[in-house]
């Protein structure tokens, strides 16, 4: 996408600083290492806008608990999300804040249907990007060959969209999905709230049908809590 990959851990941090002051409506004089503002201001007031982090790595993950109201993790599975709360949990303590009061939030991808299979494939391509993605202390987290990696970013690249269905295992769905009948949904939805997860956020591809998936999510997920 053409953005700068260098220090990333400066400019979120910096950029953070940056925003709570243009939100609290102050004059924002900022001499940053990566991000510099010149006495600005906000010509309109906002309001107390809280700040969510996308983080995935230790270190980015330890300061969004040091720095942010929430975190979006791209995750679904609870072994993620074991190790992704402690690391917020350390950045939280170490600034003396109380770990409960980030929010996280799993941006997992999720796929709801009253038939497991049809759930199931409308699933495969998206986490077949996750699995492409993903670092290989991830994949082997979860007991994934490291060189499928591989096979399934060249698959990806070539556009061969039908062979990843082939490609995709029922052990790289579990680990990297919500995904299969509403009940099946709920208990994986259930599982990360008890280990801390506070939001979900259901993201690509929802199920096979888009506004069938929208209404057993409302019924099925948030309805029948």
């Amino acid at each position: 996408m053409g953005i700068e990959w260098v220090e990333p851990m400066t400019t979120i941090n910096e950029s953070i600083s940056a925003l709570r002051g243009f939100f609290s409506g102050k004059k924002v004089s900022q001499d940053g290492k990566r991000v510099k503002v010149g006495g600005a201001k906000l010509a309109f007031k906002t309001g107390n806008i809280p700040i969510y982090m996308g983080a995935q790595g230790p270190k980015m993950l330890e300061l969004a608990g040091k720095i942010a109201d929430g975190v979006l993790i791209n995750a679904s599975h609870p072994k993620d999300f074991e190790f992704a709360i402690k690391q917020i949990a350390l950045g939280a303590k170490a600034v003396g804040r109380d770990p409960k009061s980030v929010d996280v939030g799993a941006y997992a991808c999720f796929s709801i249907h009253k038939d497991a299979e049809k759930a199931k494939g409308a699933a495969k391509v998206v986490v077949a990007f996750i699995v492409a993605g993903s670092p290989d202390t991830v994949l082997e987290r979860h007991g994934i060959d490291v060189a499928a990696k591989k096979t399934i970013g060249d698959a990806i690249a070539k556009g061969d969209f039908a062979g990843l269905n082939n490609m995709v295992t029922d052990a790289m769905i579990n680990a990297f999905s919500i995904c299969g009948t509403p009940a099946d949904c709920k208990a994986k939805v259930e599982a990360l709230k008890k280990i801390g997860v506070t939001q979900i956020v259901a993201g690509s591809p929802i199920g096979p049908d888009k506004e069938t998936a929208i209404k057993l999510i409302g019924k099925e997920i948030i309805g029948g809590k």
